[in-house]
């Protein structure tokens, strides 16, 4: 892969300049030619992708099908208002505590802006540190029960950080197979090794371990805590024996467990009673929390690190005033109001027992994320549009984000949502299955 992509880099180099009648770095001209027509194959590539693109979103839109970029008016919580007006039970929302237009939170916000401005002016490690980003990193490092934390611009810049920052050339991460695309990302850009198990797969993982151990100089195993797709929960306990066996590192992405998971909120760790089990904690603050960005929680050392020598850290602004202001007192929020995490919990039960009752598969989902499989492409845009027209906002989630076959609705719970918004939702998955033969 290294080796294409540097052919690339320098077919666009040597587009460019044999263009301008110059052939960089001695070439003879005939090999500009040839670098000049690798260029235009790409570019007619591009075209097709973008057109076959095209075509299928304007079928999508000529059947009534495209549910995407659907822009809401107002602050989202268990309701929200169409652009066109319509008002409508929110079932898409990461929000899971439902903390957007909180008080305290806003009130924050537009204290910080008063005091800081808009922006802070620069990268973190030059300009652009205030006393507001060292409060909220002392906040989420008091919050996961770490030494220190560290912030960044969102939460996939996160993961891309602390895999290339940590990982490279010689390494090996080891991934759960429905792990989030940016470790992905994360593993491709850092050069390391890195391989999947199947998901959940603990007998998997464990004999990729066996095989690998002592042939990399560090070996990391990342799963995500809550999986986005599919509801489930990691296997923290046995994991953490894996990489204990093996000496393997642990990196948790917490994206959906922060505020959901844990009889106070606090994640995968509180959910299993494991608190300091997990040597990596990224998290993000743009789902429980309602601000933008992402967090590193480990040692001191670690992230210190992080801080100087993770590209995305470096380079990327820094978090707004306003965004870290509210994040600070969205932490403070969840563990003043426990009642939150409960009825969250409640909510998320009752829905899902009420879909189970009905028929529908919800898969391995024991959290708040509670997938409504269908298996067919068509249908899950069908469903997708009777439950629109009944008042219910639905996100359909077909082929390339799940495998062919594995189409689906997901659907998220907030702790603000009634029991009347849960009745009007079952009603319509119940009206909706029977007109489509689903149930």
């Amino acid at each position: 892969m290294g080796v294409h992509g540097g052919a690339l880099r320098y077919s666009v180099y040597n587009f460019v300049h044999t263009t301008a009648g110059t052939v960089p770095g001695g070439l003879p001209p005939e090999r500009g030619i040839l670098m000049t027509d690798s260029v235009t194959m790409l570019r007619d590539g591009i075209t097709e992708r973008v057109d076959a693109f095209l075509e299928r979103r304007t079928a999508l839109k000529d059947a009534d099908r495209y549910f995407y970029l659907q822009p809401t008016v107002g602050r989202t919580n268990h309701r929200v208002t169409m652009a066109d007006g319509r008002e409508m039970v929110q079932l898409a929302s990461y929000s899971y505590l439902g903390l957007i237009g909180h008080p305290r939170i806003e009130a924050a916000a537009k204290d910080a802006i008063d005091t800081y401005g808009t922006g802070a002016g620069g990268v973190r490690l030059l300009t652009g540190t205030t006393d507001l980003h060292e409060r909220l990193e002392t906040r989420i490092a008091e919050y996961c029960h770490r030494e220190d934390s560290c912030v960044y611009s969102s939460g996939y810049v996160t993961n891309v950080a602390i895999i290339t920052g940590l990982m490279g050339p010689g390494d090996l991460v080891l991934m759960d197979k429905l792990d989030h695309a940016s470790i992905v990302d994360g593993c491709l850009l850092s050069g390391a090794k890195w391989r999947t198990y199947r998901h959940n797969d603990m007998d998997h993982l464990e004999k990729i371990l066996a095989k690998e151990a002592g042939n990399h100089g560090t070996i990391m195993v990342v799963a995500d805590s809550v999986f986005s797709m599919d509801g489930d929960v990691m296997d923290l306990p046995t994991t953490r024996e894996l990489c204990d066996r093996y000496g393997a590192r642990l990196m948790v992405d917490e994206a959906h467990s922060v505020g959901s998971l844990g009889a106070t909120g606090h994640g995968i760790e509180e959910h299993f009673d494991m608190v300091g089990s997990i040597d990596l904690k990224m998290g993000t603050l743009s789902k429980s929390i309602p601000s933008v960005g992402g967090y590193l929680a480990a040692s001191h050392e670690i992230v210190d690190f992080q801080r100087h020598m993770s590209r995305p850290f470096i380079f990327s602004a820094a978090l707004p005033p306003a965004q870290t202001a509210a994040a600070i007192a969205a932490f403070d929020v969840i563990d003043d109001e426990p009642e939150r995490v409960a009825r969250l919990h409640e909510v998320t039960r009752r829905y899902s027992q009420g879909l189970k009752a009905q028929g529908w598969d919800t898969m391995d989902s024991t959290t708040c994320v509670v997938p409504v499989l269908v298996g067919d492409e068509g249908k899950t845009m069908d469903l997708t549009r009777m439950l629109f027209d009944r008042g219910i906002f639905v996100c359909p989630i077909v082929h390339p984000a799940v495998p062919k076959g594995m189409d689906r609705l997901r659907t998220c719970l907030m702790a603000t949502h009634t029991d009347e918004d849960i009745d009007q939702a079952l009603s319509a998955f119940a009206e909706a299955g029977a007109a489509l033969g689903l149930i």
